[in-house]
């Protein structure tokens, strides 16, 4: 339910092919594809409570850190979002906590900023067009996305995920078996996005609430592996329910060529502290960052 983004960290993708889990004997299940994605709509809140939904900003912190790590991704707490973020230039071996703050608006309107090492990082997409702020990295200029960001962040789910009002967003549903997710029975949903995207989502057949979604695959060394993000802890915030914490866990690929290193990503943790539904978001937030020029920092605008 993060961007993405950040983050790209925005970095939350998120029209890259994604990569099924592997398929279990399904039962026969009782439910329609139809039915259990009304029935997790309803779990988490309702139609009519998402469609109310305009504006979304949530804090807390995401773990960085890990010599392996190559890049990191941050799923949005509305499912289905997922905000990737560029490279940071240390990775100390035990992993450390990185405040954060996103502000989420129809329609796919994204700003994340991340604290780090006394400086703020920036990502912005107005839904067309994207900027980055990196002073992590010594680059006090803002930059616009790259082609491949821009993509990545078209493709974005909206605030309230790809199961709210799916039909109407051009996504095509499908049940595609039973699977055990962590010894919990579930239910396995292919959806197939107006621009050709195809994702998986499993549904807990009690619960009805995500557990988790598949994520965009990640490119270490040369190779793309397979991204998989849990939703966690879910909270009611405003007659609605939302995790707390999402962990994207990188995948290992088949080792088709002799001599290929195996890269071993540890599981990236997002913990969310706080969340705020419909807050005043100023449409400034969501336009191209200004740098003060005096103090070369970024110029903040008030989100309440």
């Amino acid at each position: 339910m993060f961007k993405r983004s950040l983050l790209a960290t925005v970095s939350l993708a998120f029209a890259v092919a994604l990569a099924a889990a592997p398929n279990t004997p399904p039962s026969q299940p009782s439910l329609s594809a139809a039915e259990i994605a009304d029935k997790n709509v309803a779990a988490r809140g309702g139609l009519q409570a998402w469609r109310a939904v305009q504006t979304m900003s949530m804090a807390g912190k995401l773990g960085a850190g890990g010599n392996q790590r190559s890049t990191l991704r941050v799923p949005s707490p509305v499912p289905g979002k997922e905000i990737s973020r560029n490279t940071l230039p240390t990775r100390p071996t035990q992993e450390v906590q990185l405040p954060f703050v996103m502000d989420l608006k129809r329609t796919r309107k994204t700003r994340l900023e991340l604290q780090f090492h006394g400086q703020t990082a920036i990502q912005v997409y107005d839904g067309t067009n994207g900027w980055k702020l990196r002073p992590y990295l010594n680059r006090r200029v803002v930059e616009p996305f790259t082609e491949e960001e821009t993509k990545i962040a078209s493709l974005q789910q909206d605030l309230d995920g790809p199961l709210v009002d799916y039909a109407a967003k051009g996504t095509k549903i499908e049940l595609a078996g039973t699977e055990k997710v962590e010894d919990r029975d579930t239910y396995k949903l292919k959806l197939t996005m107006k621009s050709g995207q195809a994702i998986h989502i499993w549904i807990d057949a009690q619960t009805f609430l995500e557990t988790k979604i598949e994520g965009q695959p990640r490119r270490l060394d040369g190779i793309y592996h397979p991204v998989e993000v849990y939703y966690r802890d879910y909270r009611p915030v405003s007659g609605l329910h939302v995790p707390f914490m999402l962990e994207t866990k990188v995948l290992p690929v088949a080792q088709t060529v002799k001599g290929m290193r195996q890269t071993d990503v540890p599981v990236e943790k997002i913990v969310v502290e706080k969340v705020e539904v419909n807050p005043k978001l100023d449409e400034s937030l969501f336009t191209k960052p200004q740098i003060s020029a005096a103090a070369n920092e970024p110029a903040l605008p008030k989100t309440k």
